[in-house]
Parts: structure tokens; sequence; C-alpha cells
């Protein structure tokens, strides 16, 4: 009798695997697929707020430290245009990564089915 709860245990773990095994390509292009894009996206908009590009670009023309002549407001301007240019070429090379992290969330498959094969044949 123990000798049969092993086996059908076994047998069960072995089948539970297998199903795994064949699930797991479907899973990585469906679900795990969106779980990748909603992570890269939600990592761009975290970006974005640890930036604070959208905070620079409303208070572009409000001049700083209460200079309301029109030195003040110049050099103001310049230096938060200079701000929103730099964070906003930050935030486009973030977004490059993110794309390119996600890419190789959708080669890595095939080119370890592809690794596999060269390596077997």
């Amino acid at each position: 009798m123990v000798i049969n709860l092993a086996l059908n245990s076994i047998k069960s773990a072995l089948g539970d695997l297998l199903a795994d095994v064949l699930y797991w390509p479907f899973w990585w292009y469906s679900r795990g697929l969106l779980k990748a894009a909603k992570f890269c996206l939600g990592e761009i908009k975290d970006q974005q707020e640890r930036l604070g590009l959208w905070v620079w670009l409303k208070n572009i023309f409000t001049p700083m430290y209460g200079q309301y002549d029109w030195e003040g407001r110049l050099i103001s301007f310049l230096v938060r245009l200079v701000q929103v240019i730099f964070r906003a070429i930050l935030l486009m090379v973030w977004a490059v990564l993110m794309f390119l992290l996600f890419l190789v969330w959708l080669t890595t498959p095939v080119f370890v089915i592809y690794q596999l094969y060269l390596n077997l044949v």
C-alpha cells in the first residue's frame, strides 16, 4: 500500500511537471507578457514621477524665488528649460531601456529553444 501511494504521488508530481512545462509557453506570451508590459509601463511612469518632469513643465513660466522682474523671469525660464530638456532626455533613455527589456522578454524563449536545437543537433 505504501509503495502504491508513493507511485501515485510520483505519477501525480510528474504529470503536474509535464503540464507546467507544456503550459509555460502559453503563459509566457499571454499573462506573462501582460505582466511584463505592465511592469515596463509602470517603471516609465515611476521614473517620470521621480524626475518630476510634469512639475517642471507646469512651472516653466513661474519665476523662481519671487523674482518678478524681467531678468528674474528670463533666468528662471532658461534654467527650467534646461531642466526640462535634461529630464526629458533621461526619461527617453529610461523608456528605451524598458522597451529593450520588454524585447528581451519577448525573444528569450525563442533564443533558448534555438540554442537547445543547436546544441542537440
